[in-house]
C-alpha cells in the first residue's frame, strides 16, 4: 500500500474543507490528516477516497463521509489513553480516527465477512490500539466495560441500554437516532450515574441491527 505526496496533498485539502465546513477540533483534523483513507476503500474509489462522500465497501455498508466522521469523533472528545467502544467496524477508517487520537479501541462488527476483511487490513496496518471483535452490536462488549466513550455509526431506532449501562461515570456516548434519518445525540453520563442528553445535526446513516450475519 502507497501513500504518496499526492494522497497527503489530498488528504490536505480534505481537511482544509472540514476546516470550513465547522469542524474545529485540531486534533480530530490532524487525525483525518494522518490516516490514509485510502487505504480502507476499494481500488476503484482511490481516485475520490477524499472526496468528502460516503462509499459502498460491499456486503450493504457503507465508509461514512470525513465530515461525519469527524463530526462524531469531535463529540466524543478522546483524550489518548481513553477507552473507546465502537458499534459498526465497517470499513475499519473510524476505528484508525480514534486510534490515531491516541485511543484504546474496541470495535464490534456483526457482519463476519466485514469482520474478517477489516481485522486483517488493520493487522496489516499496525494499529496495534484497536481490538475487532465479531457480535451483536446491540449488546456492546460487557465484559470489557466501562468504557470513556461509545460511538455508534449506524443509524438507531432508540438507545440500547446495554450501551447506556457499559459508560464510565463521566463517559459520552454519540449515537445518531431515527428512522429514514437520524438525529445525532450525545448523551452524558454524569458521576452520580444519571444521563443528560443532547440532540444535534440531522444525519443519515445505514441502519443498526441486532444479531449477526456469518458469511
Amino acid at each position: 500500500m502507497t501513500d504518496s505526496y499526492r494522497h497527503k496533498g489530498m488528504r490536505k485539502k480534505l481537511v482544509e474543507a472540514l476546516r470550513v465546513r465547522g469542524i474545529s477540533d485540531e486534533a480530530v483534523l490532524a487525525a483525518i490528516g494522518a490516516v490514509p483513507r485510502h487505504f480502507f476503500l476499494d481500488k476503484a474509489f482511490e481516485e475520490h477516497a477524499y472526496d468528502d462522500k460516503p462509499f459502498p465497501i460491499g456486503n450493504k455498508q457503507t465508509i461514512s463521509q470525513p465530515f461525519t466522521v469527524a463530526y462524531q469523533t469531535a463529540l466524543l472528545d478522546v483524550h489518548p489513553g481513553d477507552r473507546v467502544l465502537e458499534i459498526g467496524t465497517g470499513s475499519g477508517y473510524q476505528a484508525a480516527i480514534l486510534a490515531a487520537l491516541g485511543a484504546k479501541v474496541f470495535t464490534v462488527e456483526r457482519q463476519e465477512a466485514l469482520y474478517l476483511r477489516t481485522k486483517e487490513l488493520l493487522r496489516t496496518l499496525k494499529f496495534k490500539t484497536i481490538q475487532c471483535f465479531f457480535r451483536d452490536g446491540m449488546l456492546g462488549l460487557p465484559e470489557y466495560a466501562p468504557f470513556n466513550q461509545i460511538i455508534v455509526t449506524a443509524g438507531a431506532i432508540d438507545v440500547p441500554e446495554a450501551l447506556l449501562e457499559q459508560l464510565a461515570p463521566g463517559g459520552i456516548l454519540v449515537i445518531p437516532v431515527g428512522h429514514t434519518e437520524q438525529q445525532m445525540m450525545r448523551i452524558r453520563r454524569t458521576e452520580r450515574g444519571s444521563f443528560k442528553t443532547e440532540q444535534l445535526d440531522t444525519f443519515r446513516f445505514v441502519p443498526f441491527l441486532g444479531g449477526v450475519e456469518h458469511k
